[in-house]
């Protein structure tokens, strides 16, 4: 919760600064990529919960010792647990479609993006598999996506429900066929489209009665609304040049 009030400050000074949106977009995702690897390193380091108490004016913060206790996990939602098996499968496909631009793309920018979004999704896949591991829920009802690391290709998903924004089988195909100039823009506007839908399944979880209770899901929800909405942005920019 410290992280997710500091963030919510954070946008809005940057509003408060009257940036461009794609400049605004841009610090921001420096600010979140800065605090998740200060609170990894930070908790890494303890073994435990961090807490940090603010100092007096003029003061620097405090870091309280750590009590290495981790409190006991609340039993999740039906929608907390679909959301988070839904997510997974959406974020796979994210990390399909950027495995695809280093042989089909040439524009530096959009490749250095791709890989953010490669490396940050994937980290985000193995903690939300963590966080159900961690409360015993299986990663699927069925035994098809417990193997989702072994797959191959998307052709895998067919048997498994879309999630919002997901790229169909023909959008993939067409995105696999396209190269340079056309593939760049594809890729942009069909993660526009993916990125689109991973906002609405969060805010649906969050307007579902009774769900994201457990302020670790609450808090993943904050950053990949935070930073999704941030590539979005992006995107929306570099689509914008390629009219100029």
């Amino acid at each position: 919760m410290f992280v997710h009030n500091i963030t919510t400050l954070a946008l809005r000074l940057l509003k408060a600064a009257k940036l461009p949106r794609y400049l605004t977009a841009v610090v921001m995702l420096f600010y979140l990529s800065t605090t998740a690897t200060v609170g990894q390193s930070t908790q890494a380091a303890t073994g435990g919960v961090v807490v940090v108490q603010p100092g007096a004016p003029g003061q620097s913060n405090k870091t309280l010792p750590s009590t290495n206790t981790t409190p006991p996990l609340g039993t999740p939602s039906d929608a907390d647990i679909a959301f988070m098996r839904g997510m997974i499968m959406h974020h796979w496909q994210a990390v399909e479609m950027t495995a695809l631009m280093g042989s089909r793309s040439h524009n530096q920018d959009l490749l250095a993006l791709g890989k953010r979004i490669s490396i940050s999704q994937t980290d985000e896949m193995g903690f939300m598999k963590r966080w159900l591991s961690d409360r015993g829920i299986p990663l699927s009802d069925s035994a098809d996506m417990d193997h989702m690391e072994g797959m191959a290709g998307m052709e895998h998903m067919k048997s498994m429900p879309m999630m919002p924004g997901m790229l169909t089988p023909q959008q993939m195909h067409a995105l696999k066929e396209a190269t340079s100039e056309q593939f760049d823009h594809l890729f942009l506007v069909g993660m526009i489209q993916h990125h689109t839908g991973a906002l609405s399944m969060v805010k649906q979880l969050l307007d579902t009665p009774g769900a994201c209770q457990d302020p670790i899901l609450f808090d993943f929800t904050s950053d990949v609304d935070n930073t999704q909405q941030a590539e979005i942005d992006i995107m929306r920019h570099m689509l914008s040049k390629e009219k100029q």
